[in-house]
């Protein structure tokens, strides 16, 4: 007999079916945010990149001992926290840059500034709503793990439970995504590996080119573990301003691989939403999502294409 003749019971009981199925349809990002009251929505404008009407630079991470500060040179900078040999702390957890000609919040006045670890992500969007967006996120991913383990023990075929936990999958991670970009935690990074050996290298380029406006919103690199390993790449992320704004990740794409940081015959790189972050969407996630939303390779042939 055919497993999946009977598809409509694979949750369980036509009752609990009809639960979980009316949670799925209750969850609508536009009625949660209205319910919460956390923001209001339409078209979110876009900020330029460039603050060509003042001369005013700026720095979101004034004060800050372990980033850039606009009363040093960038050279100053590199020579006082080089990541190669700077130790990871917890008064040093990352290495920052900021893009001076770009206006963000201050360190200290991110709306999301309570949860820990925020202040080492993209400096914060005025107005973000990071609290309640990683609300609505944590609620959309309970909602999807409580789907995964009734399908899982649905007793179904294999290709059948891979198939509606597919379709269950995306719909949550565009449910998530959708939310953040509503409140305003729109940033995410490309994400670039290097050898300890060439880290300080590949910090200097990549760092001159975010203070001179030629990357992203802001930049970062991880310090030396406390456990040093030499085997083990360390992290470089170059921020964007918004993810689903393709023409720019991909602007700052192309540069990094005029800056040789990203070429197309080697390794893949990544781009991760800061969202994903925020919710601890990382590798091997409980709810089996990928931890990124690009891919290098895949994203300049889907582009090139004009998909």
């Amino acid at each position: 007999m055919d497993t999946d003749t009977n598809e409509s019971h694979f949750y369980g009981t036509e009752e609990e079916r009809q639960l979980l199925q009316a949670r799925v349809d209750r969850f609508d990002v536009s009625a949660w945010a209205k319910q919460h009251k956390t923001w209001g929505f339409g078209s979110p404008r876009r900020q330029p990149s460039r603050c060509a009407e003042s001369a005013k630079l700026h720095n979101p991470y004034a004060g800050v001992g372990y980033a850039w500060q606009l009363t040093e040179t960038l050279d100053q900078f590199l020579t006082r926290l080089p990541p190669a040999t700077t130790d990871q702390s917890d008064e040093t957890p990352w290495i920052f840059v900021c893009n001076p000609y770009v206006s963000r919040e201050g360190k200290h006045e991110e709306s999301g500034a309570f949860i820990k670890g925020n202040e080492d992500e993209a400096p914060a969007e005025k107005d973000s709503q990071l609290r309640f967006v990683v609300q609505g996120a944590m609620e959309r991913l309970d909602l999807l793990a409580d789907l995964k383990r009734k399908v899982e023990s649905s007793g179904k075929s294999t290709a059948f439970v891979n198939r509606e936990l597919l379709q269950e999958k995306k719909q949550a991670v565009s449910d998530v995504l959708a939310l953040a970009h509503a409140g305003k935690v729109r940033s995410g990074k490309w994400m670039l590996f290097c050898p300890p050996s060439e880290v300080n290298e590949v910090w200097r380029v990549v760092a001159k080119a975010t203070a001179q406006n030629e990357l992203g919103i802001a930049a970062k690199v991880a310090p030396r573990p406390q456990f040093d390993d030499n085997r083990k790449d360390r992290l470089i992320c170059v921020y964007t301003t918004d993810f689903q704004d393709k023409s720019d990740v991909g602007r700052v794409l192309q540069q990094l691989k005029t800056l040789k940081l990203a070429e197309s015959n080697q390794r893949s790189i990544y781009y991760k939403p800061d969202i994903f972050t925020y919710i601890g969407l990382a590798h091997g996630n409980p709810w089996g999502l990928a931890a990124s939303i690009y891919n290098s390779q895949v994203f300049t042939r889907q582009n090139s294409n004009g998909n």
